[in-house]
């Protein structure tokens, strides 16, 4: 008997899950065996139109040449079903030199130029959206104290008016896959259009920002971050890192 949820997981054919894998917040993520293929399966509460948005980008991603996990198609060839996707399972380890941060810099660089233009995921807004919206997603700004929605809305304004494509959104050490030759980036759950410069807050500065650049992106994050999470102990902490107006 499968647990609750994961009983669709038989809609992919001959499968089999093997053991859960660290990172699954907001999902139940595990190792599975897919027509003798290891794979990934990720069941969760999305809507089906989040889901749709998200396994599309990555087969854009995929087709234009960019390391990602793949859906695979469920045997009557969807890409989800009940909350559950199963994507290919991408090997190799995180960054760990600021020469590996610098090939992470380019492969989001590179994921910034495929995406302008990309319509938004559902239901979410970017930080300069938050400039007039209270919420988006996860974020209630009616949550959070005036004046930290005041230094947060202050820190997003600095980088209004700039381009936008879709961000990772948290593209730390546990979302990267390297390997001599490549770079993958995998957990694709905050990934949504915003800002280019709030992917590139990165260990050594390793996107070349100049100082300028590199405050605002990272005031910037940080106040992301801050109203995502509101109002836990890391997001308290974060709020702290932005300035007064």
């Amino acid at each position: 008997m499968w647990p609750v949820g994961w009983e669709t997981l038989d809609q992919w054919g001959d499968v089999a899950r093997i053991e859960p894998l660290a990172g699954g917040v907001a999902n139940g993520v595990w190792s599975v065996r897919v027509n003798g293929h290891l794979a990934v399966g990720r069941l969760g509460g999305r809507s089906d139109a989040d889901l749709a948005w998200e396994t599309e980008l990555l087969k854009h991603l995929d087709r234009e040449g960019l390391l990602v996990p793949v859906p695979i198609p469920t045997t009557d060839g969807r890409l989800f079903a009940d909350g559950l996707v199963v994507m290919t399972y991408v090997e190799g380890g995180p960054p760990d030199t600021e020469a590996d941060w610098r090939r992470v810099a380019d492969t989001l660089r590179q994921l910034h130029r495929l995406t302008q233009g990309w319509p938004q995921r559902p239901g979410w807004r970017s930080s300069t959206d938050l400039l007039d919206a209270d919420t988006g997603t996860r974020i209630d700004l009616g949550a959070m104290p005036p004046d930290g929605v005041a230094r947060c809305r202050a820190a997003w304004a600095r980088l209004a008016g700039g381009e936008r494509c879709v961000v990772h959104g948290d593209p730390n050490p546990g979302n990267v896959r390297m390997t001599a030759d490549r770079v993958a980036l995998i957990d694709w759950d905050e990934s949504h259009v915003d800002v280019p410069d709030l992917d590139l807050v990165l260990p050594h500065n390793a996107a070349g920002l100049d100082d300028g650049a590199y405050d605002m992106a990272a005031q910037a994050s940080a106040a992301w971050e801050a109203a995502v999470c509101w109002d836990d102990e890391y997001a308290v902490k974060r709020l702290a890192e932005v300035r007064a107006v």
